[in-house]
């Protein structure tokens, strides 16, 4: 019998894996043409947007190298990929039942895809953000903004719905 802390904690597994390679938590949960398709993709993005080697850079806190490796074109792919990755998991370990539950995660895509699209200009008090850290601080304000659109959507909602009783 499976209880309410078992079905959390495979919840979050799926999650963590997930964050750690996409498509690692799809092989855990046997979806294995999914999970090598997420992995296949993920070592393609990866390696065409040079994002190992940005991610190197960035933390040696060399930005203005870490931006010249970049290619845009393919790191853009990259967010939707590693966000869908997660919530694909996450669903297949029952969770996102609850409306709008995606919403966090498709906006989480989409701001650190616009993060990575100002990375190579953005500064904070004169320096350089880069093609790592802009899209990482990127992520928080893409969960809240999603989170808020659903706390919306789901008031929009039940308020209709309290009309359709009168």
């Amino acid at each position: 019998m499976e209880t309410k802390l078992s079905r959390k904690s495979k919840k979050l597994e799926a999650v963590l894996w997930s964050i750690a390679l996409p498509g690692f938590a799809q092989l855990l949960s046997r979806h294995y043409i999914k999970g090598i398709l997420f992995i296949g993709l993920e070592f393609l993005v990866n390696v065409m947007g040079n994002l190992n080697t940005i991610i190197v850079l960035s933390f040696n806190l060399r930005i203005e190298e870490a931006i010249a490796q970049t290619n845009y074109l393919w790191l853009m792919f990259y967010p939707c990929l590693y966000f869908y990755a997660i919530w694909d998991a996450y669903k297949n370990a029952g969770g996102g039942e609850k409306a709008f539950a995606y919403l966090p995660l498709v906006f989480s895509a989409y701001f650190v895809t616009i993060g990575i699209i100002y990375s190579p200009s953005f500064t904070i008090a004169g320096y350089l953000i880069g093609p790592l850290w802009l899209p990482i601080l990127s992520t928080p304000v893409g969960l809240a903004v999603g989170g808020l659109i659903r706390w919306i959507l789901l008031k929009i909602n039940a308020e209709s719905e309290a009309e359709e009783v009168i």
